[in-house]
This record gives structure tokens, C-alpha cells and sequence, in this order.
């Protein structure tokens, strides 16, 4: 593999301890970090954190949503990053779900792909420099220009789960954000993005031997996702709907029956689990399949950091090396 990230921030780790980390991971042989939005950390500050502890990382974000920022302000701080991290920064844009930006930031989650489309056509005029004045499809921007010139703009990447956005992301961005899927999968959803793009896919990992311990974080994981519309919709097209139908029908009444309704062989598709050597050989199958930067998220599952990091390196190291 010629990149390799992690998903961060970890779990349970200040990120004022985090600086130490990221020079270990430059240690492992680890190239990337990569941020989300969710309900923990935003997506810039982990990264600006990695930018000056460790500056051999490349960083990107994994994604920000493009709902809960208006278009100047999320041009602005994408700025601010390329400045910061020049040739190694990465803006990784999505539509996200209803629960994050209705639910929880008090947004109106309408025209997902028309919003993700004109955020992108926005953001490739603003970081170039130009003065933009242009009435989008889903937002109006009037006479925004940068204060700070780019001499390198970031290149921009869109979350896609199905075919339109997966489109989009091959027409019109850098390179597609791709989660929540098997490594069998990964070819159905290339060919729908097109080729010479680069395929960033999150990839969750419970770096442990014990099946059971992973495959309950890994359900906990799951349902909590794959009961939101749009990745309910996404596995239906990937073909899972019969498998995950009795996970569906028992979620808005009895989660835990839901939980108990995921089968096994659905988790161990979705989620890397067991020895070091038996997680890079999953991870491996990913890029064999058209992932170009696999980004290993991991899943609370009573691992160690240390021990993690080094069983899944790139360069296999001892812990505490």
C-alpha cells in the first residue's frame, strides 16, 4: 500500500495528548489522518493538531457536512488548512444524514446531492481565488472572495454512497469518500465513480482475536448507522436488504432484538476483526479492489492503542519501539 491513514481522534485520548501519537504513527510508517463530523470532535481542529505535531502526515477531512456550515465559512477553514498543511491537506465533503444535520444542528436536509453538487462548484471557484457571485440551484453566494491567496488549493472529495453521487464525485472531484461497505463491494462501487480517481474508504477494525468481543461493538456500530435512511438505502442497493430486513422491522420497537437480528456473516463483512496479520490481510483486499487510501477507523473494543497501531502498521513494529 502506498497510504495507509487511521481515523482520528481516538477514543478516550484527549486530543492535548494526541501530538505524541501522531509522531508514532510517522514512526509506524502510517501516512494519513483523516477526520468525520458525528457528535464527537469537528472535523478541523484534530487536523490542525496532526498538521504541527507531525507534518510528514498528509490530513484530510472524512468527512464535513455540507449542510452545517454556510459555503464561505467552510471555504474559509478549508483554507486555513491548506495554509497550514500546504500539499497535504484534503477536503473531504458530503451530504451526511437527517439525524446529523435535522436532529441535531437544526438544518433542513433537502436536495442532498444538488446541495453536495453546488457546495463542490462553490468551493473549486472560491479556493481558486475568484471572486464568486452565482446564484446556485440550493444557495446563493454574493460577492465572496478569499482575503488570503492559495498558491496550492486543496483537492476535493465527496462522500458518495450510490450511483448519482458516486457520479458526481467521478465527474466533477478529486476523489470519493467511500464507508460502511465490504471489500466485495468496493468493485460495484468503482465502476460507478469512473477511473483515475482516488477511493478513500473507512474501513472499521476491532484489532482483537475475540470474535464475539468484535462482533458486538461491531453490531452496536452498525445499527446505529444502517437504521439511518440513506445506509439503509445504500445496502439495500448493495443487495443486503434480505439480510438486514429483520434488523429494520425490530429497530423502532426493540433495539436489542434488532442487534440480535444482524447476522454474523453481515459483520464480518463490514467490520475487520481478529490477529494483526488476519486485519491487514482484510485491509489488503480493500486496496486490491480499488481502494486507494484505506483509513482503519477503530471500534471500542478493549484493544490497546499501542499495540493496535503496531499490529496494523504498514512496517509491522514492536510495541513501545
Amino acid at each position: 500500500m502506498d497510504r495507509f491513514g487511521i481515523n482520528i481522534p481516538f477514543d478516550d485520548l484527549p486530543l492535548s495528548d494526541h501530538p505524541r501519537w501522531f509522531e508514532r504513527l510517522v514512526s509506524l510508517g502510517y501516512t494519513d489522518v483523516w477526520t468525520g463530523e458525528f457528535f464527537e470532535a469537528d472535523g478541523f481542529t484534530p487536523l490542525a493538531v496532526a498538521a504541527t505535531a507531525a507534518p510528514a502526515l498528509r490530513i484530510g477531512t472524512g468527512i464535513v457536512p455540507v449542510y452545517t456550515r454556510g459555503p464561505g465559512l467552510l471555504a474559509m477553514q478549508a483554507a486555513t488548512m491548506a495554509e497550514l498543511a500546504p500539499g497535504r491537506f484534503a477536503l473531504g465533503i458530503g451530504s451526511s444524514s437527517d439525524v446529523i444535520v435535522e436532529r441535531w444542528n437544526a438544518g433542513t436536509f433537502d436536495l442532498p446531492y444538488a446541495r453536495v453538487r453546488d457546495t463542490l462548484r462553490f468551493l473549486r471557484a472560491a479556493l481558486s481565488g475568484v471572486k464568486v457571485d452565482e446564484k446556485y440551484e440550493t444557495f446563493k453566494v454574493e460577492g465572496f472572495r478569499l482575503g488570503r491567496r492559495l498558491h496550492t488549493p486543496p483537492p476535493l472529495y465527496v462522500a458518495a454512497l450510490r450511483p448519482r453521487m458516486l457520479r458526481l464525485a467521478g465527474q466533477e472531484s478529486d476523489g470519493v469518500i467511500v464507508n460502511f461497505l465490504a471489500a466485495e463491494d468496493v468493485p460495484r462501487v468503482v465502476a460507478e465513480v469512473g477511473p483515475g480517481k482516488e477511493v478513500v474508504g473507512r474501513i472499521f477494525v476491532c484489532p482483537t482475536e475475540d470474535a464475539e468481543a468484535a462482533r458486538a461493538a461491531g453490531r452496536r456500530h452498525l445499527a446505529a448507522y444502517l437504521n439511518v435512511g440513506v445506509y439503509a438505502a445504500f445496502h439495500r442497493w448493495l443487495g443486503r436488504g434480505p439480510q438486514l430486513e429483520a434488523m429494520w422491522e425490530a429497530w423502532p420497537l426493540d433495539r436489542k432484538a434488532a442487534l440480535a437480528a444482524i447476522p454474523d456473516e453481515v459483520v464480518d463483512a463490514l467490520i475487520v476483526h481478529g490477529s494483526p496479520e488476519q486485519c491487514r490481510a482484510r485491509i489488503r483486499r480493500y486496496v486490491d479492489n480499488g481502494v486507494t487510501i484505506p483509513v482503519a477507523m477503530f471500534l471500542p473494543c478493549g484493544y490497546d492503542l499501542e499495540t493496535a497501531l503496531c499490529g496494523l502498521a504498514p512496517a509491522p513494529a514492536v510495541a513501545g519501539g
